[in-house]
């Protein structure tokens, strides 16, 4: 009899031992499904988006909303297969640059993509209004995001790069603060710092750029004339001429010394004194 109880004992822990690794595989089958149903986006991959239908549902691990909305999002990931869309999260705390990308300024949010063009999605947040909501295509009546704030426009590529920029900051300071001891205080003055001279830096490199495409007019052959009225600028031009004039006669003024080159000089300043104040010149 002994023997025989042993025996039974024996058989049924081994019934128990089969069945909880069937129990175990059956268990893991559709967590391993569902975890392939929902997509995760980054700022690796996010142009993914850009073709086919999507569901995207923006999150962070703190939020209680979006931690009441997750287990609904997962049973609506299992029928994107069968509807022919694409499932997928974002963690906004770990991907700052598409949060500034889609301007994510609530809690969970939800975003309809088809063919690149975005609707934000504002209906109720079940199963079945998800379903109904791609199955029915109620996202034909909500109106497009435009063009100027779409994720992949040049205003989202530079607000995308303003929130990775803003999160490079803060691990920065909490670097500075955390692993190396510097003072609160003392972090912001290293920033407050480094912002003065990549301010400089910048502005004199814009100083250069533009100097370069649009010289200065003090540079200009004719600068000095154009500051003089047009009266002054005539007679200066007569003057001139005059002067290259005398310059072609030089070889004759040689034999009387230079004087009729001085005289002629003195007679040329003496005329334009006279007509800068208005004397008329008298008759030689």
């Amino acid at each position: 009899m002994a023997c025989t109880y042993t025996r039974t004992v024996r058989m049924t822990a081994g019934a128990c031992v089969v069945s909880a690794l069937i129990a175990t595989c059956v268990m893991l089958q559709p967590a391993s499904a569902k975890s392939d149903n929902l997509r995760v986006i980054t700022d690796g991959n996010w142009e993914e988006i850009l073709t086919g239908e999507w569901m995207i549902e923006f999150f962070a691990p703190w939020c209680p909303a979006c931690q009441q909305l997750q287990p609904v999002w997962n049973e609506f990931a299992e029928w994107g297969e069968d509807l022919g869309v694409n499932i997928a999260k974002v963690d906004v705390t770990e991907q700052p640059g598409l949060s500034g990308r889609f301007i994510i300024t609530a809690l969970p949010t939800i975003y309809h993509c088809k063919d690149g063009v975005f609707r934000r999605y504002q209906g109720a947040r079940s199963k079945d209004d998800f379903l109904s909501f791609i199955g029915e295509k109620k996202w034909q009546s909500i109106e497009p995001v435009s063009s100027w704030f779409g994720p992949s426009s040049f205003l989202m590529n530079a607000m995308s790069a303003l929130f990775k920029l803003s999160m490079f900051i803060r691990h920065c300071h909490n670097y500075l603060t955390e692993q190396l001891g510097v003072p609160v205080w003392g972090s912001y003055g290293i920033f407050a710092l480094a912002t003065l001279i990549s301010g400089l830096v910048l502005g004199l490199i814009l100083v250069f750029i533009a100097d370069f495409a649009f010289p200065s007019r003090r540079f200009a052959p004719d600068y000095h004339y154009r500051k003089l009225p047009a009266g002054q600028v005539r007679l200066l031009q007569q003057l001139e001429d005059e002067q290259e004039a005398d310059g072609e006669e030089e070889d004759d003024d040689d034999d009387y010394g230079g004087k009729t080159e001085e005289w002629r000089r003195a007679d040329g300043a003496d005329a334009l004194r006279r007509r800068g104040v208005g004397v008329p010149e008298e008759d030689t």
